[in-house]
């Protein structure tokens, strides 16, 4: 089944302690149901020197959250997406909120 965000999409979080906090979609895991998304879900790790990382340090980087979680923006605010086929046998997203075209799942003729 298709999702309703894909990798590059600009999201805003709708639960969660980063609700109302606006990214950009960086990956999408869908196996897990997840999304990575820039800025969102920050989490600090601690890592000791190695021979690798000699300075060792603290590293921040977004973890995953869950897919259900994040809605497309459109207009600055969430919309919920309506997939609609097009007469061509083209399957698009749409957005509920302004009916904007928000990306080509298949092209024509399938």
């Amino acid at each position: 089944m298709p999702k309703h965000v894909r990798k590059g999409d600009q999201v805003v979080v709708t639960q969660g302690s980063d609700k109302g906090k606006v990214g950009e979609v960086l990956r999408v895991i869908p196996k897990a149901d997840r999304v990575l998304v820039r800025g969102i879900a920050l989490r600090t790790k601690h890592l000791k020197p190695t021979q690798q990382n000699p300075r060792g340090g603290v590293f921040t980087k977004e973890t995953p959250i869950h897919i259900s979680n994040v809605s497309p923006v459109v207009d600055g605010k969430p919309s919920r997406v309506r997939f609609e086929t097009k007469a061509d046998g083209s399957k698009v997203r749409v957005a509920v909120r302004g009916g904007k075209e928000l990306g080509v799942v298949r092209g024509p003729g399938k």
